[in-house]
């Protein structure tokens, strides 16, 4: 398979496409005003401490001062520290470096570990501990016990500090953990050297932008060619390619034509259908996909394919291929958390093993996290699917404010008699001359043909004069009334 990354970068944000053999299978989206904090290292005043709550507030130079829970507070296990109450580890105005693990939410603020990991290509680093650990996704009990071997055999028993091994080191060389291993080595002591050297608060090392966690997570032997369409990128990126992963260095090209990046790869296109509830199928059927709160429900459609042959090979077909556009939809979106499939219904169970065999399979090439269950006795697929990163549409877009996230608005005519309601409502509270009803031009369209006998209707009622005002401006749901 042919992987190529396009980086698309302005100074509000950085976009990332990965394509592979022409389709767009994720999208990736940091914007410069919400780019979280979680990874940064920070040298910081301890400000208070509480020990009623076991935790303690810390000046990191953000806005809000950040919390420490004793629980987060890594102390050294061979000398018993552990189970010690926070006022005998902390006391107000002691220096630490500490950590982001949360990003700051609402009125809270950042909350903090005193434990440092730094994440590399293939390992994380933790300069306090001493222990060897190995990724969970990474099963087989034999590799499990080779990479440990391998990873001993290449740390000094005189070098402190400890690691976890990442999923991409499955198939790395020993050279490519050795440089790993020096990398971060050197990371860790350059961000000792800051801390030694300045007064808290102050920022020791942030966490790598987007184009640079895709060099050091995403590019792998399958990449082609890394397209970046910004000049001052290019050159970030290539500086630290040559630093940390050379053999990035041939498949970085700088993108200079006239036409965006984006649009030239047909991107903007994948994007704005990516943000739609319907998604069209090849055959003529077709996905409705509605992500809520608790959920995403997968709903798939024959629409108008009609099979060749009967209508059992009709929903066979589809369903495979619907197969294998969700796998591509889960990616694209980013969705997580527990999702629910239905395929259109089949008779025979060999038809159901072998969309579901497809649908397993064109999920393999998914990196995160999941686990797919078979069909239930409804007939529907459940799986789940790790949350990695905000979704998609959570990403871009907003509850809408006229429908407020139900995703439909009123009719017109609904909308008619709501205000036919409450001119009757107003009318028998204020004594005035003339009500005036503003709203949407279709809502007074209506008012002005068929609902003008119940408008006239009312206004002897009332025994007032109702006017009306067509207001471009306003959705359909929205209306006033004026009282003159």
């Amino acid at each position: 398979m042919s992987i190529e990354f396009l980086i698309n970068c302005t100074p509000q944000e950085t976009r990332v496409a990965l394509v592979e053999q022409g389709v767009v299978l994720e999208l990736h989206v940091e914007r410069t005003a919400n780019r979280g904090i979680v990874g940064n290292i920070y040298l910081g005043r301890v400000v208070r401490v509480l020990p009623g709550m076991q935790s303690a507030f810390i000046d990191i130079g953000l806005e809000r001062t950040a919390f420490l829970h004793v629980a987060d507070i890594w102390t050294e296990r061979s000398n018993g520290d552990t189970g010690r109450p926070i006022e005998r580890i902390l006391s107000e105005g002691q220096s630490l470096m500490v950590q982001v693990l949360k990003d700051p939410i609402g009125t809270k603020g950042a909350r903090l570990s005193t434990q440092i990991s730094i994440a590399g290509r293939l390992l994380v680093y933790l300069p306090q501990e001493h222990h060897i650990g190995i990724s969970q996704r990474i099963e087989s009990e034999s590799e499990r016990e080779s990479l440990r071997d391998r990873l001993g055999r290449l740390v000094p028993d005189d070098e402190t500090g400890g690691f976890i091994v990442r999923t991409m080191a499955e198939s790395a060389s020993d050279d490519e953990l050795a440089a790993d291993i020096g990398y971060l080595r050197k990371l860790w002591t350059g961000i000792q050297a800051r801390a030694s050297g300045r007064t808290p608060p102050s920022l020791l090392h942030e966490d790598l932008d987007l184009a640079q966690r895709v060099l050091r997570d995403l590019v792998n032997d399958e990449t082609s060619r890394i397209l970046v369409d910004s000049r001052e990128n290019i050159q970030k990126l290539t500086e630290f390619a040559a630093q940390y992963s050379p053999k990035v260095l041939p498949l970085l090209t700088h993108y200079t034509g006239e036409r965006p990046l984006f649009d030239l790869h047909n991107v903007e296109e994948e994007i704005q259908k990516a943000l739609g509830r319907r998604v069209e199928l090849k055959s003529g059927g077709y996905l409705i996909i509605d992500q809520t709160e608790a959920m995403t429900t997968v709903d798939v459609n024959t629409g108008g394919f009609v099979g060749a042959r009967n209508f059992d090979d009709t929903i066979f077909k589809t369903n495979l291929e619907a197969a294998q556009a969700i796998a591509r939809q889960l990616r694209l979106r980013n969705l997580g958390g527990i999702i629910i499939i239905d395929f259109i219904d089949m008779e025979t169970l060999e038809h159901r093993q072998m969309v579901l065999e497809e649908f397993r399979r064109a999920l393999s090439r998914d990196h995160t996290r999941m686990s797919i269950n078979g069909f239930t006795a409804l007939g529907l697929v459940e799986m789940t699917r790790k949350r990695t990163r905000e979704s998609l549409a959570h990403l871009l877009c907003e509850p809408c404010p006229t429908c407020e996230g139900r995703g439909e608005v009123k009719t017109a005519r609904t909308v008619c008699y709501e205000i036919l309601r409450e001119l009757l409502r107003e009318a028998r509270q204020f004594n005035a001359r003339e009500f005036r009803v503003l709203a949407a031009p279709v809502v007074i369209d209506l008012f002005l043909d068929e609902e003008s006998q119940a408008l006239a209707m009312l206004s002897d009622f009332i025994d007032k004069k109702i006017s009306l005002h067509a207001e471009a401006s306003y959705s359909q749901e929205q209306f006033d009334i004026v009282l003159l």
